[in-house]
C-alpha cells in the first residue's frame, strides 16, 4: 500500500504477528516475575533470618530487568530477519 509521496508500506503477515506475540508473552512472563521476585523479597526484610535469601531475590529481580532488552533487542533481529533490510523498523507500538 502507498500513500502518496511518503511511500508508506504496511506489511503484517502471519509469521509477524506470531512473533510478535510471542515476543509479548515471554515480556509479560518476565514483568511479572520480576514483581514477584521484589515483593517476596521485600517482605524476607522483615525478619532477620530472611534477609540473605530477600537479598537474593532482589538480586534475580534485577538479572530479570537486564532481561527485559534482551527479548526486545532478540524480537528486532528476528523480525528484521524475517522482513529484510529494506523494511524501516522505527516501530515502537510493541515495543516490549
Amino acid at each position: 500500500m502507498t500513500v502518496g509521496d511518503n511511500n508508506l508500506t504496511i506489511r503484517i503477515g502471519p509469521d509477524e504477528l506470531v512473533i510478535r506475540q510471542r515476543y509479548q508473552v515471554l515480556s509479560i512472563i518476565n514483568d511479572v516475575l520480576i514483581g514477584i521476585w521484589f515483593l517476596i523479597g521485600s517482605f524476607m526484610f522483615f525478619s532477620d533470618e530472611w534477609v540473605f535469601t530477600g537479598t537474593c531475590l532482589f538480586v534475580l529481580g534485577s538479572v530479570e530487568m537486564l532481561i527485559r532488552p534482551v527479548i526486545r533487542l532478540i524480537r528486532h533481529l528476528h523480525l528484521q530477519k524475517i522482513r529484510g533490510p529494506e523494511t524501516p523498523t522505527t516501530d515502537s507500538t510493541y515495543d516490549f
